[in-house]
């Protein structure tokens, strides 16, 4: 009797100690790996040029440390609310240079409008490229009102010379780019020209509604400058090292 208890206490006691070595082995190897690898964040699906990023497309995958560029992005709070330049792949590292803020060319959706001198009753003198506008419909005989609820990037606004309006000292473009709110700020209050031209980055269905409600000339637009743009770039500085 003894020698049969003795047997299994003695098997036992192998059994436990192999899961022991067995544990031990795999937590050195997780390490090991932890060690030789980087998470860094890629998409979850593919993502086409001109979409906004958001938390669910975006999760974190470990690569070799032989295979790291700094170009990696390593935290989602650098790629959350920007837009792609470039189509992104499944699974491939996300670099800084394929996303950006203000991406000034249309979104997959979109296309670049000018829009006609005689559908425009009023447009804020302060909005540059980039920035984004609220698009409202003013008329005699109409109430006024928001035609969409979203804003709208605005792609240029030129002069009656085809001239890019902007501080040539100072672009503000650059102040966005860096978060610098009071240089952009600034840059607005220098520069001169008045709005001859307006480009917008539209949907087709949303330029189609704008040209059905202003061609007969009862209704005409006021273009009105978002605070939406201060606060991408309060957004970008955050990001900035």
């Amino acid at each position: 009797m003894n020698r049969r208890r003795n047997i299994l206490i003695s098997l036992a006691a192998a059994i436990l100690s192999a899961c022991l070595v067995f544990g031990m082995n795999k937590l050195q190897l997780i390490g090991l790996e932890k060690q030789e690898t980087i998470a860094v964040l890629v998409p979850k699906r593919f993502i086409g040029a001109g979409e906004r990023l958001q938390e669910s497309d975006l999760e974190f995958k470990r690569v070799p440390q032989t295979a790291f560029m700094p170009e990696m992005m390593m935290e989602a709070k650098q790629a959350l609310g920007k837009e792609t330049i470039i189509p992104l792949g499944k699974g491939e590292p996300l670099l800084n240079w394929k996303v950006d803020y203000y991406y000034l060319q249309p979104r997959s959706h979109e296309s670049t409008f000018q829009i006609p001198k005689e559908y425009i009753r009023s447009i804020s003198n302060g909005i540059r490229a980039g920035d984004k506008v609220l698009i409202y419909g003013s008329g005699d005989e109409s109430p006024s009102k928001r035609l969409f609820e979203e804003a709208v990037t605005v792609a240029s606004v030129k002069t009656s010379g085809n001239v890019e309006i902007d501080n040539l000292d100072n672009p503000h473009l650059y102040s966005l780019a860096s978060g610098n709110k009071e240089q952009m700020y600034a840059s607005r209050r220098e520069a001169n020209g008045m709005i001859e031209y307006l480009n917008l980055n539209l949907s087709e269905e949303q330029w189609l509604h704008i040209d059905s409600i202003c061609k007969g000339g009862g209704l005409k637009l006021v273009v009105a400058y978002s605070p939406e743009s201060l606060d991408l770039a309060a957004g970008r500085g955050a990001d900035e090292p």
